[in-house]
């Protein structure tokens, strides 16, 4: 329960008052914390109200009664469930990817010896990246990602108002 927007919540609260959530699993991610909440919810008084979902007929389900108890154990118990299952799948389908190599993304366009020598040329030279990427056959891009540690931050850069099509814009070249 140490979610900052629920500690904004909890500070507020008062008995009496209904916490209102469009979905239980968007309250808190798993079983052990949405029985916290609901406990939390009892022991203050605050009424827990669930919009969509098969909890939404409920009135209050921090309503201390057996049949409130039961159904919404039964519930987020089948909710951390399909969690479960799909963290499984998902961890399944990463290590099928990374034994065939395709995990992780798009390989680097400029890569060992090609992109040491970027590197240097860069820092050694001063070559223009633009030059860089037309030499090695690669985005202007490819090159600015292989520089990216070597390069004045983005803030630094000031930026002229007739970036983009030649032309003054009123928001600096952006559209």
């Amino acid at each position: 329960m140490e979610r900052p927007a629920f500690a904004r919540v909890a500070a507020a609260a008062h008995p009496g008052d209904t916490l209102t959530v469009s979905e239980l699993f968007r309250l808190r991610r798993d079983l052990m914390d949405i029985h916290a909440v609901r406990d939390w919810c009892q022991a203050r008084g605050v009424v827990l109200r669930v919009l969509s979902g098969p909890l939404s007929n409920f009135h209050d389900l921090a309503a201390d009664d057996a049949t409130t108890a039961l159904i919404i154990n039964v519930i987020t118990a089948v909710g951390q469930f399909q969690r479960d299952l799909q963290n499984e799948l998902t961890a399944e389908g990463i290590a099928a990817a990374e034994a065939e190599g395709r995990y992780r993304g798009r390989p680097p366009a400029l890569a060992g010896d090609q992109l040491e020598e970027v590197r240097a040329a860069f820092r050694d030279e001063g070559a223009s990246i633009a030059g860089l990427a037309r030499e090695h056959g690669v985005s202007r891009v490819a090159v600015r990602t292989a520089l990216a540690d070597l390069l004045p931050t983005r803030g630094s850069r000031p930026l002229s108002p007739d970036r983009g099509m030649g032309h003054p814009h009123p928001n600096g070249g952006r559209r």
